[in-house]
């Protein structure tokens, strides 16, 4: 009979497993169902009175497959004698009675004092991204130099205990830079539970990222650049509604290729993104307001909750730059056309190991709660920043980034306008309302040499069908001054000044 061993891991004083405890539980199982495979038929048909000695010893001499190491062993009489009467006096449970004992001190970890375990939580919150050997190490060093502690554990108790208590290796947020976000984002990991989630309909929430390729494109200036991936996917349904390799990633990048993705699928409720810098320009933000699209963030340190579109990236990194790892001079056009046709007709087309459809039947077969798309101008219109600018009366023209733009002669008695334009393209500056912010008129660079031959439009009325003809005037004072002169003279008072005649003309010559 081999060696009775004693079972690793077990419940601990804590609520949760005990990190062993499933393989621990497995092997009590396999030993159960062992056991009774050697006495069930015992208990099947048992043997007559004065038969059963010769029974056990008949089985003793047999060979059995071990139930954990697979090898050949026999077990004494006496042993199989014991399994049996275990398990004839357990008629409700004769196999869970043949189970391995879990120890009385399973959990309670003995060998580590209550000094030592406050010494390894404290060291864990300090340093959880240490490896299990490193903490057992600088564990030893302590206990060494403060004998407080108690006596040294092995490597594998502590092991065991930091794994029971959920102190599991983890990797810092935030790198080396323990700034107050990554400190907020690793409290929340700790405090909050993470659960996966799915919109309940399709086009209900998008995600949008962009990825660094591990694939060099060839540029026309000669250069080996690694592009971006900008993509796009339905919450619902999975479906990459839209993906574009780019040079950089910028707001003007985004707007490109979101405006593809809304005239393909139509104008999605919500859109989930990170904290980048162009996922939260002036043009994105303001953009994404005036097209109705409810734009979520996530937390700073906190990639989980756009676990959906890492998933996308695996694939693409898993499958098509796989494809394409032996392509020589790849280029960036090249590339997005393999990748739209592996996206249409391989990811959308493939099922979901998730959802068990396909991205695109769920896309058209489950309710969508999404809006058309309107025009490409209107989409235009809508991803740009929205600023105020001061107008030069004397020529009628304002500044944006340094190029100085024309206003219509009807807008020349506006002091402060708001306009709307796109830093990535001045060519497009829109004149809008301040109030409504409706787009009033397109804006137009100065042309200096145009100007120069002289020739100029009549102002336009700054109000509609108004009376522009002017009268001559008809030589009387003005109204208010002529009231003023009568109710000065109602008073009865004399003017309030000492009158004096003008020199006479020949004394005034005299006296030069």
């Amino acid at each position: 009979m081999p060696k009775k061993r004693s079972v690793p891991g077990g419940l601990s004083a804590c609520p949760c497993l005990h990190a062993d405890r499933g393989t621990a539980q497995a092997g009590d199982q396999r030993w159960a169902h062992f056991r009774f495979s050697v006495v069930g038929p015992l208990l099947a048909a048992p043997p007559e009175r004065g038969d059963l000695q010769g029974e056990l010893k008949r089985l003793a001499r047999k060979r059995w497959r071990h139930p954990i190491s697979e090898e050949w062993v026999r077990f004494g009489a006496s042993t199989i004698e014991r399994w049996y009467y275990q398990a004839l006096r357990e008629p409700k449970d004769p196999v869970g009675v043949l189970a391995r004992k879990i120890r009385e001190d399973q959990g309670t970890y003995p060998s580590l004092s209550m000094e030592l375990r406050n010494a390894i939580q404290a060291q864990y919150r300090q340093h959880p991204g240490w490896s299990y050997q490193l903490h057992s190490d600088n564990l030893a060093v302590r206990v060494e130099q403060g004998p407080q502690l108690g006596s040294m554990p092995s490597c594998q108790s502590v092991r065991r205990y930091m794994k029971a208590h959920g102190m599991l290796k983890r990797r810092r947020l935030g790198g080396k830079r323990r700034t107050a976000g990554a400190q907020a984002a690793e409290q929340r990991f700790e405090d909050l539970e993470i659960r996966s989630y799915e919109s309940e309909y399709v086009n209900a929430l998008w995600h949008l990222d962009f990825h660094h390729g591990s694939l060099p494109v060839l540029t026309s200036p000669g250069e080996w650049v690694y592009p971006h991936l900008l993509g796009i996917l339905d919450d619902h349904s999975r479906l990459c509604c839209h993906a574009q390799w780019y040079l950089n990633e910028t707001a003007e990048k985004l707007s490109h290729g979101l405006s593809q993705a809304f005239l393909k699928r139509g104008l999605a409720r919500a859109l989930m993104t990170d904290n980048g810098s162009a996922m939260v320009a002036g043009e994105t933000v303001q953009g994404l307001q005036r097209l109705g699209l409810v734009h979520e963030t996530t937390l700073p340190y906190s990639p989980y909750q756009n676990g959906k579109q890492e998933s996308f990236w695996g694939q693409v990194e898993g499958r098509l730059l796989s494809m394409l790892d032996g392509c020589a001079d790849l280029t960036l056009a090249w590339l997005n056309e393999a990748t739209l046709a592996w996206i249409e007709m391989e990811y959308n087309r493939k099922v979901h190991c998730e959802t068990g459809q396909p991205p695109l039947t769920r896309f058209v077969t489950v309710k969508d709660v999404g809006r058309p798309c309107p025009q490409s101008e209107t989409l235009r219109q809508a991803f740009t920043a929205q600023h105020t600018r001061t107008q030069r009366r004397s020529d009628g023209t304002l500044s944006v980034e340094g190029v100085r733009f024309e206003l219509p002669s009807r807008y020349r008695h506006v002091e402060r306008v708001t306009v709307r334009y796109a830093i990535w393209d001045l060519s497009y500056v829109y004149l809008t309302d301040g109030r409504s912010g409706q787009v009033l008129t397109r804006l137009y660079p100065q042309d200096k040499h145009k100007n120069a031959d002289g020739r100029r439009r009549t102002n336009a009325p700054i109000v509609e069908n108004a009376d522009t003809t002017v009268e001559p005037l008809s030589g009387e004072i003005a109204p208010l001054l002529a009231k003023l002169i009568a109710d000065y003279a109602a008073t009865g008072l004399p003017p309030a000044y000492l009158p004096k005649d003008d020199l006479n003309p020949q004394k005034e010559k005299t006296h030069e």
